[in-house]
């Protein structure tokens, strides 16, 4: 009969070394259930995740569920244990951390009014990354692009035709329709599509694919993240990431999973942060794997709100974003959240005018072939505004990105 332990729970993340350097060859959930002594808590992985049609967890299976990050490069554990048992894995040589799970959030700065959007409109952003001049060679088809945020509404007419399967990692929001409205607005910015209505994304013929991080609130958890990080993984393809969320500290197990999904060959997207100039880019855009994108206004200059730092790569529009919200409408946003989606929107243009690209060599892509903007500073700017005609149009073999 399992055992249930008393005390009070939190979520931890917990990273076991690579199974060839382990001091014993038991699996990674028997070495877990052996330290805390309980045979009751349960694990499920990417491909159980994507057979059930529910969230990771439910709030009556909390206590006893956790995730397995099936990965030999990332061998992680998330779950709900005590004090005690925390302790008592710790002890374990196969253990590498223990970490608390932290908050993160949707880098939405704020909301304008309801526009209405009478006949199709191309929002000032898509045509500032010159995306219409890229639609002669590359309109993104096939390109799956998974919005990481907070998921997507499923019956806006600018969306459902490119809308695909999806995933919830939000404890208690099984499906991944959209209670806040964050992640359609980022969803239309990359691929919204020509219907002779609304707006027209970056990427009009992209596989959108919503992967819920992010409550109804516009906050989660970074164990969600690196849950829906792994389900990506487990999909084949050109893959981008976009990540318009994020927070000032992460567990190192967020890094070790950026890098586990980039080496997978998906292209990482986020969002630097709004919390203005200085050394402020946030996580997981501070990571080297990840493209931290900052935000312009709509005459290149770099936005108040937008953080800045040596790891901005790129920067893109984010003041007074136009774009799909819940209820089939419109609205605008300003954040580094808008200026995300066009830097994976234009990725995907550029990935599908060079389909045997790896994710390294659209990155390079991308970060290279760019408008000089401001003063070109590049802790504001990285190395420019993104520019889909550029990258899009470029012949020859592109370089593969750096780190």
């Amino acid at each position: 009969m399992a055992k249930k332990s008393g005390g009070a729970k939190k979520l931890v993340i917990i990273t076991f070394k690579r199974k060839d350097k382990r001091s014993r060859s038991a699996d990674k959930q028997e070495m877990l259930r052996a330290a805390i002594k309980n045979d009751g808590v349960h694990f499920v992985t990417a491909e159980e995740v994507s057979r059930d049609g529910r969230a990771v967890a439910s709030s009556e299976d909390l206590e006893m569920i956790g995730y397995d990050v099936n990965r030999y490069e990332a061998p992680i554990l998330m779950a709900q244990l005590t004090k005690a048992e925390i302790d008592a894995l710790k002890k374990d040589k196969n253990v590498v951390r223990v970490e608390d799970d932290g908050k993160m959030y949707a880098l939405e700065l704020l909301r304008e009014g309801q526009p209405s959007v009478l006949a199709q409109t191309i929002p000032v952003g898509v045509s500032q990354v010159k995306a219409p001049d890229a639609w002669q060679i590359s309109q993104a088809k096939g390109i799956k692009v998974f919005i990481c945020d907070t998921g997507i509404a499923p019956n806006h007419p600018d969306l459902v035709a490119n809308l695909h399967a999806g995933k919830s990692f939000v404890t208690n929001e099984s499906t991944t329709e959209d209670f806040h409205g964050h992640g359609t607005h980022c969803a239309g910015t990359v691929a919204a599509t020509f219907n002779d209505l609304g707006v027209v994304g970056v990427a009009p013929y992209v596989y959108l694919h919503p992967v819920k991080v992010l409550s109804a609130t516009g906050s989660g958890n970074w164990s969600w993240l690196i849950a829906g990080l792994d389900w990506i993984m487990s999909k084949k393809g050109a893959r981008i990431a976009s990540m318009s969320l994020g927070g000032g500290g992460a567990p190192q197990a967020l890094a070790d999973m950026c890098a586990a999904a980039y080496d997978d060959g998906v292209l990482l997207v986020a969002a630097a942060g709004n919390s203005g100039p200085g050394n402020t880019v946030g996580f997981p855009a501070k990571y080297p794997h990840v493209i931290a994108v900052s935000a312009v206004d709509s005459t290149d200059i770099i936005a108040g709100f937008s953080s800045t730092g040596p790891e901005v790569e790129v920067c893109a529009p984010g003041v007074n974003v136009l774009s799909t919200i819940r209820n089939g409408s419109y609205g605008t946003m300003s954040g580094t959240s808008m200026a995300c989606p066009h830097v994976a929107g234009v990725a995907a243009l550029v990935w599908g005018s060079h389909r045997g690209a790896s994710n390294k060599q659209v990155r390079w892509l991308v970060n290279t072939l760019v408008d000089k903007v401001g003063d070109q500073d590049p802790q504001k700017y990285g190395k420019g505004r993104v520019n889909a005609n550029n990258a899009a149009f470029f012949i020859g073999t592109a370089p593969e990105h750096q780190l």
